[in-house]
């Protein structure tokens, strides 16, 4: 594996409330690692400062060795980095291939042939090409998030950011999106964001605890989840040995 992402002492602060304090991890290639904390752990603060949606105060950034501490987001996308969100927001009046395609063509910068066939592999590998023609607007929730997927693979990325795509889904969907997740993981780097701690435990490498913006702990998925800092802060569950 070569390593993709590398954080270095990332610091943001919206005057006196901290959102990212001081905090440092690497992903590499064919690594997932799952991001975990209550709401207000500086969770989406965090892929803000990755993707470039927001300037960081301090710290460092490089995508595959290459710094982008202060490149703006459409920069970075073009470095590399993609992002996939909770809710899904296509162009509902368009097929499922035209709303790829538009991916293909704008993010990753391909034209023509070139772009209608890489926007055609990527509808195949998430599982849509028996609805490339249906209209996006008509498709249930779980091929919605397959659509935003699509969207954010057709950008050729190396570093792929997962935001809360299991949200909203049924028990049997989320196993879906996680054997699709794992299917991906071979060919990017991901660093998935999520609730569902479940389908984290089934998919990640490592699981990273955030609270106040700053790393509580880091290690394997089994590790964090059983932590007693993460059941009293995360999970809400005081261990004798945390009271």
């Amino acid at each position: 594996m070569s390593e993709i992402l590398n954080v270095q002492n990332l610091r943001k602060s919206y005057g006196s409330i901290t959102v990212v304090d001081d905090l440092s991890f690497k992903v590499e290639k064919g690594e997932c690692l799952g991001v975990i904390g209550p709401n207000g752990a500086g969770k989406t603060s965090l892929f803000n400062v990755i993707d470039g949606g927001v300037v960081v105060d301090g710290g460092r950034i490089t995508l595959d060795g290459e710094d982008v501490t202060r490149l703006p987001r459409h920069k970075r996308a073009h470095k590399g980095i993609a992002r996939a969100y909770q809710v899904p927001q296509p162009f509902p009046d368009l097929t499922v291939f035209e709303n790829v395609l538009v991916a293909s063509t704008f993010a990753a910068g391909l034209s023509g042939h070139e772009a209608e066939v890489g926007a055609l592999d990527v509808i195949r590998r998430v599982g849509l090409n028996e609805r490339r023609r249906d209209r996006a607007g008509s498709l249930r929730l779980l091929d919605r998030k397959r659509l935003e997927l699509a969207k954010a693979l057709a950008a050729s990325p190396k570093l792929l950011l997962l935001d809360e795509v299991a949200g909203g889904l049924t028990e049997a969907e989320v196993d879906v999106l996680v054997e699709l997740v794992k299917s991906l993981k071979p060919h990017y780097a991901i660093i998935w964001i999520e609730h569902v701690a479940h389908a984290l435990a089934a998919t990640a490498d490592r699981l990273m605890a955030l609270h106040y913006g700053r790393k509580l702990i880091e290690g394997t998925p089994d590790q964090v989840l059983k932590s007693p800092e993460v059941r009293a802060i995360y999970l809400g569950i005081v261990d004798d040995a945390t009271a």
